[in-house]
């Protein structure tokens, strides 16, 4: 019934990919830190675009880690913006390549977090761990199964009760009625 093909191109997920970066950072500061109490981040943005055959993530997020200082008797919050450049490769489908002309969708899947903090005398060590996940949307050709027939009408048989009513209400004597 389907020996027939078609082609159609359309716009479709060619590559997709996750990683998981870990990055180590340090913060030099005024005062000797005594006890880190919290550390958060906030405000991640990133876009991708395509940069030969690989994909070139950029984005920032700002830290703002709260301490304690002079003997735990003062506390503190300092803020960083945090600026990041990431390139990976992500494989595309057979038949698909990469171009300018592909869109870039990057998603933090996991937010960045602090997933590390130390203080040591003025400066504090900090690591902060995300997950990205990127797609690549490109033309694509996809192939799907027709029918051999040229005709995809389905032919309406009459109901031979409704040809009988039919017949019974036509009036034969309709235009000899009319002239008199």
């Amino acid at each position: 019934m389907f020996n027939n093909y078609k082609e159609i191109v359309t716009k479709a997920v060619i590559g997709k990919g996750k990683k998981i970066y870990k990055n180590d950072y340090e913060l030099t500061i005024d005062s000797n830190v005594d006890t880190v109490l919290g550390c958060w981040v906030i405000n991640h943005n990133m876009s991708g675009r395509v940069e030969g055959d690989k994909i070139r993530i950029k984005g920032s997020y700002d830290i703002n880690i709260w301490y304690s200082y002079d003997n735990n008797t003062k506390t503190n919050v300092v803020s960083q913006k945090i600026y990041y450049d990431e390139v990976v490769r992500v494989r595309v489908r057979e038949n698909s390549e990469l171009s300018d002309n592909n869109e870039i969708i990057i998603r933090a899947l996991k937010n960045p977090a602090c997933i590390d903090v130390e203080a040591i005398g003025n400066k504090i060590k900090y690591t902060i761990s995300k997950e990205l996940g990127i797609e690549i949307v490109g033309d694509t050709k996809v192939k799907i199964a027709v029918s051999n027939s040229n005709d995809d009408y389905e032919i309406i048989e009459d109901d031979e009760e409704v040809l009988n009513e039919i017949d019974k209400s036509v009036n034969e004597n309709y235009l000899e009625d009319k002239n008199e």
